[in-house]
């Protein structure tokens, strides 16, 4: 599934399909991702990595991740990945990205600075940070440099890489379409 996820990404970011919102091919493998997960944890718990592996749980966790259409699944996930991290099932730097999804999806900041979109300026920045002056030692806990650092390295991969998202032409437009999706699928009420 993970490998699937990745080429299909790969895909549509060549012919520059995917920055176009949410593209239906991508909404409709998470679909079926999230789905079989689903089973799969119902039938014999959280894929941690002593019971698949590091490369089946790593797969696990962004499947999940990627389940943005399905909030019941994405935060039961988040629920088993905390009990994951103290038995050295689950990395804290899984759990700390599924969770600051989840609450920017929800509508609340973020805690550890992992989501990133464009702002109303055209640039890359971190979504709303919950205690934004306590963030980098948050990120520190979890392994994590400081949130500045991040920020500069994906602008600076951006522009050398050429990657082929660039901001929203009308962003207020966008906003409104995320807004939608979000309440939609149940994020938002």
């Amino acid at each position: 599934m993970a490998r699937g996820d990745r080429a299909l990404l790969k895909d549509l970011a060549r012919d520059g399909s995917l920055f176009q919102g949410y593209h239906p091919r991508m909404e409709a493998l998470h679909q079926r991702h999230a789905t079989r997960l689903a089973a799969l944890i119902d039938a014999h718990g959280w894929p941690g990595r002593s019971r698949v592996g590091e490369e089946g749980a790593q797969a696990a966790w962004l499947i999940l991740q990627h389940a943005i259409g399905n909030p019941p699944l994405m935060r039961r996930g988040l629920t088993l990945l905390r009990g994951g991290v103290g038995e050295g099932e689950v990395s804290p730097l899984e759990v700390a990205m599924l969770e600051d999804r989840i609450r920017t999806f929800e509508g609340r900041p973020q805690r550890y600075g992992t989501q990133f979109d464009w702002d109303e300026h055209g640039r890359l920045s971190p979504l709303p940070l919950e205690d934004p002056a306590g963030v980098d030692a948050r990120r520190r806990a979890i392994g994590l440099g400081p949130l500045a650092q991040d920020l500069w390295r994906r602008r600076w991969a951006m522009a050398r890489v050429r990657w082929p998202e660039r901001p929203p032409a009308d962003w207020v437009a966008r906003q409104r379409e995320k807004e939608t999706w979000l309440r939609q699928v149940g994020w938002r009420d």
